[in-house]
């Protein structure tokens, strides 16, 4: 008997992010940071200065979400908010000096860390997975986007 879609695509993935989110949560444990954190902090470590809506975006993270992650990385100096000069009611999120240090001790870690996560799977095949995921991201994105206007 053929495997349903549901289970060999979404029952697949969601038990491979919880895994990869456990393993690297562990990893990440010297560094006093979180999977959760540590998207953020590296996307805005991408795109530093922005409010706190596109960062939302950009990292994935619905404001409430985010706006605890953010008070964790505040608190351990990682970043902070500054008043937004064109708009006084918002502010922007820079990384500090400290949240700096760490995105580039951590980026080549966790190179090694997924390395290690790879290291029996041939380069073809890894690229047809990030195809893939890519791929189902975009679809997802497409009919979330579909459904948004259909209730709005």
């Amino acid at each position: 008997m053929e495997m349903s879609m549901d289970k060999a695509i979404g029952s697949a993935s969601v038990r491979l992010s919880k895994k990869l989110t456990r393993y690297i949560n562990l990893q990440l444990k010297p560094f006093s940071i979180t999977t959760e954190q540590w998207s953020v902090l590296r996307t805005l470590s991408e795109s530093n200065d922005i409010s706190q809506k596109e960062l939302s975006e950009r990292a994935d993270k619905d404001q409430a979400t985010l706006t605890k992650i953010l008070d964790l990385l505040e608190k351990n100096e990682f970043i902070e908010r500054v008043q937004n000069p064109s708009d006084r009611r918002s502010f922007l999120i820079k990384i500090t000096q400290k949240g700096a240090k760490l995105v580039k001790e951590v980026t080549p870690y966790l190179e090694k860390v997924f390395a290690k996560i790879t290291d029996s799977i041939q380069a073809e095949k890894l690229a047809i997975y990030k195809e893939t995921v890519l791929s189902l991201e975009n679809n997802i994105e497409m009919l979330l986007e579909k459904n948004k206007q259909k209730e709005g």
